[in-house]
């Protein structure tokens, strides 16, 4: 098979994205939030745990700590009963109280809109300030988790291992416009169709543009 030249692979990762939106035009965040505060407590909680798990202990807690400034007063041992239901409960606990100082130290008790400042913050990574970001309408990114690490290698998008070498790939592959949907389509997709183990490429909406479709 002839080698894919940089244009045909970007004509692709188009293709991909305009397919995967005619399917699932209803693709977003599904962590629950109403705030930037919120999402952030969200996103970092997410970690290693499904976003739906996730949705059922936020309420009660932002109620308890509704914002950066009630958190950063808390204890570590007052957090872990709300959370206690996720992994890595304790670690999360921790981070979530020092964040929430940083924001009142540094940030005036406001979530940073920009992906390096947010990246600064206790237990928020590269990732996890790129998906905060790019929702509050900061820094657009196309951040990589699991779902898009594996779908971008599948699709031949990049042979790349670390997520950052993956996320530059994609933002060499596609304009800065379609990275923030294009981020959660491969999201969806990954949680939908394109499972780890047997994915299910039999309804794939875009198995014709997949050079390893039928392979886990």
């Amino acid at each position: 098979m002839a080698r894919e030249s940089k244009a045909a692979k970007a004509a692709r990762a188009a293709a991909i994205l305009t397919a995967l939106a005619e399917a699932m035009p209803d693709a977003r965040i599904e962590l629950d939030h109403r705030t930037p505060y919120e999402l952030l407590v969200a996103v970092i909680l997410s970690a290693q745990c499904t976003d739906r798990r996730v949705n059922m202990v936020t309420p009660a807690l932002f109620r308890r700590f509704p914002d950066a400034r009630a958190l950063a007063q808390a204890d570590e041992a007052e957090v872990r009963p709300f959370i206690q239901s996720l992994g890595l409960y304790r670690a999360k606990a921790k981070n979530l109280v020092a964040a929430a100082q940083a924001l009142v130290a540094d940030h005036g008790a406001e979530v940073p809109t920009g992906r390096a400042a947010l990246a600064l913050l206790p237990g928020v990574g590269n990732k996890t300030a790129g998906v905060v970001s790019m929702h509050i309408g900061g820094d657009a990114a196309f951040p990589v988790d699991t779902h898009v690490k594996r779908l971008a290698f599948r699709m031949g998008l990049t042979s790349a291992e670390a997520p950052d070498r993956v996320e530059a790939d994609l933002q060499a592959l596609l304009p800065p416009e379609r990275w923030v949907l294009g981020h959660q389509l491969l999201v969806w997709h990954g949680r939908r169709t394109c499972f780890a183990r047997a994915p299910a490429c039999q309804r794939c909406p875009v198995a014709a543009l997949c050079p390893r479709r039928g392979v886990s």
